[in-house]
């Protein structure tokens, strides 16, 4: 069975999605959920690392993602390697419209976090994955625009020396059934 999960962040790049994560996705669609805006102030999981993407309620705005289909062990791979299971994201199911039919709506599930830091910004590196992502699916120039202009940092040496150690926490096993 197939699940319909929302991207925002670093997961819009198959880089990260397929590469980092290990999942396979079926389809992946340019979309927007409307009543929620962007914002790139949640703390990483240790201390030293810069901003990761985060959504917050702002009924006057909308926020521009891709739509993965997704099976269901992927969706609870992608809760284990986004920290679901100890309070860094929650998982809620929220109205997706396709960018190609805005009128057709799909529920799909996507990750919020209620633990922001105003005094982070996101790295470079980070905020390369949500380019690339967004150019990759056809999201609007537009919003293209709007992430180059999001300020940000170097990334730290803290989170270079760690990255090994949670990219070979995020892939799924090779042997691991979908």
């Amino acid at each position: 069975m197939a699940a319909w999960y929302f991207a925002y962040g670093s997961n819009m790049a198959t880089a990260t999605f397929r590469g980092r994560r290990g999942i396979e996705f079926l389809r992946a669609l340019p979309a927007r959920v409307g009543g929620w805006r962007l914002v790139l102030d949640k703390p990483p999981l240790v201390t030293g690392g810069g901003a990761s993407a985060n959504i917050v309620a702002d009924a006057s705005a909308a926020v521009l993602g891709v739509l993965y289909e997704i099976s269901e062990a992927d969706l609870a791979h992608l809760d284990l390697t986004e920290g679901v299971l100890i309070g860094n994201y929650d998982r809620i199911a929220i109205p997706v419209s396709l960018l190609a039919s805005p009128g057709d709506s799909i529920e799909a599930f996507t990750l919020v976090s209620e633990r922001r830091d105003a005094t982070l910004l996101p790295s470079h590196r980070y905020m390369a994955h949500l380019i690339a992502g967004a150019e990759e699916h056809g999201l609007p120039p537009e919003y293209v625009a709007f992430l180059r202009g999001v300020p940000a940092v170097p990334e730290s040496e803290a989170e270079k020396r760690f990255r090994s150690v949670v990219d070979a926490a995020l892939r799924k096993p090779s042997g691991d059934e979908r």
